[in-house]
Order: structure tokens, then C-alpha cells, then sequence
């Protein structure tokens, strides 16, 4: 047999040894999957009496319990009035306040916000040190150091932080349930309900399809099991008290500013 004819044969031996570990690993991700499903279908038939399963409407009202909601924005003049105009329409009582993140070097943004936070005393604007864009979680650590300034001039603290993006249509009910809940739970992820876009079908049914599994199926189990539960950085109540302790143990700034990542992955820490 000439060389030709060896190097196929390794070559083919390669590929088989390659499809076999590929085979193996889907096997491991179909278990995975089939493992969720089960305990999913599990506590359906159980009817778990989970915090996700209780009704809306046994939501306690508002308390003293102030509510700090950040929203970092960068070049989001397009959408950050409707958004902002909404928000403070929807969340009618007066025990929160809406940090919205904003850039010197980003007039258009800014532009926009400053007329509605002038008009109303819930909405506060932070502006960033350093010029735009920087990381999200830059622009949430200067809405975090806002926050906390605040705290101190008015002699109070927030019970807990929210986080929302420029484009979020928010629920009217939502602050409610992150007040019942906070007092149990260091972080609170509502389930997030993609808008879907006629004119962009296949983007919009794979977001669809990401967050349907995502947060119908996945976190509940999740939960069931006592896992950490990632944050999706928006719709998401994390603990004042938990926030500052990461704070602290990171010199201050709450949010990890070389990550790309670091609202989503603050659930599992």
C-alpha cells in the first residue's frame, strides 16, 4: 500500500474517532435535555408550589420599600422617551426611582431624558466619567455610585436594584412582585417575553424560542433544584444588601467592567 493509501486510512480512522466524540457529546446534551424535561413535566403534574406559580393577583401592594431601577444607555435616543415615558406611567406609586446611565459625549441620549426628568422627581440622570461607549457594566457602576449618593443625602437605602434596557417594555405589576418577594430571595428574574418583530421572522422566532426555554422551562427547574439562576440583565431584582456586599468585596463598583457579560452572569454568583 503506497503512502497515498496510509494517509487515508488515518484520516479515516481520525474522522471516526472525531464523529464518536461528537455522537458522545450530543448523547450527553440530549440526556441533559431529556433530565429538564422530566423534572419540568414533573412539576407540572405536582402542580409545585413554586414563587413563579402564585398568581398575580395575590401580590402584595406597595410598602416601604424603595426601588432603584438602572437602565444604562448609550445612543438610545431612537427609543429611551417612549421607554422612559411608559415606565413611569406603568410604575404609577412613587417609591422607586429610575437611574438612567448616560454619556457627555452622547448630546442626542441626553437630549431626550433631560425634559422627562424634569418633569418628574422619580426619573435621576447619572452621568458616565469616561466618554462613550464603554462596557455595560461600566455604565452600571456609574449609575451604581449615583445611587449610592443619593442614598446618603437622603439617609436611606434601596431595598433593591432592578435592571432594564433602553427598550424594555416593562409589566405594571412587576414592581409589586419584587417587593413581595425580595425579603426571600437575594435575585428575582421574571420571565422575559420577547416583542416579535413581523419584519424580521427568523430573528425574532429565534429570540422567541431562546427565551420561551429559557425562562418557561429552564429556570423554573433551575429553581426546583435550588441552582443559581442566571440574570438575563433586564427584569431582574437583585438584593440591595447582596449588591453591596459584591460591591465591597470588589473596591466599590458592583459590576465587572472587563466583562461583556457581567449582569448576566451576577445570578450565579
Amino acid at each position: 500500500m503506497g503512502v497515498g493509501g496510509s494517509l487515508f486510512e488515518i484520516v479515516a480512522a481520525i474522522n471516526v474517532e472525531l464523529a464518536l466524540f461528537a455522537a458522545i457529546g450530543f448523547l450527553i446534551g440530549g440526556i441533559d435535555d431529556l433530565l429538564i424535561d422530566l423534572f419540568w413535566f414533573g412539576s407540572r403534574l405536582r402542580r409545585s408550589r413554586l414563587d413563579l406559580d402564585h398568581p398575580l393577583e395575590e401580590a402584595g401592594p406597595p410598602d416601604e420599600c424603595p426601588l432603584a431601577i438602572f437602565v444604562p444607555a448609550w445612543d438610545e435616543a431612537a427609543v429611551i422617551g417612549a421607554m422612559l415615558a411608559e415606565t413611569l406611567r406603568r410604575f404609577s406609586d412613587r417609591d422607586y426611582r429610575l437611574y438612567v446611565g448616560c454619556y457627555p459625549n452622547d448630546p442626542a441620549t441626553l437630549a431626550v431624558i433631560e425634559p422627562i426628568a424634569a418633569s418628574d422627581s422619580r426619573l435621576c440622570i447619572a452621568t458616565c466619567e469616561s466618554a462613550g461607549p464603554t462596557t455595560k457594566a461600566d455604565c452600571l457602576n456609574a449609575i451604581w455610585r449615583t445611587m449610592r449618593a443619593d442614598e446618603a443625602a437622603d439617609a436611606m437605602t434601596f431595598r433593591a436594584i432592578i435592571l432594564h434596557d433602553a427598550e424594555d417594555v416593562v409589566h405594571p405589576a412587576e414592581l409589586r412582585l419584587f417587593r413581595r418577594f425580595i425579603g426571600d430571595h437575594a435575585l428575582i428574574q421574571l420571565p422575559v417575553r420577547p416583542m416579535i418583530d413581523r419584519a424580521s421572522p427568523w430573528m425574532a422566532g429565534h429570540y422567541c424560542d431562546e427565551f420561551a426555554e429559557a425562562h418557561g422551562k429552564n429556570l423554573v427547574v433551575r429553581q426546583m433544584l435550588g441552582a443559581g439562576l442566571p440574570s438575563a440583565g433586564v427584569g431582574c431584582a437583585i438584593s440591595r444588601a447582596m449588591l453591596g456586599a459584591i460591591a465591597d468585596e470588589r473596591g466599590g463598583a458592583p459590576f465587572d467592567e472587563a466583562s461583556l457579560t457581567e449582569d448576566y452572569e451576577l445570578g450565579l454568583r
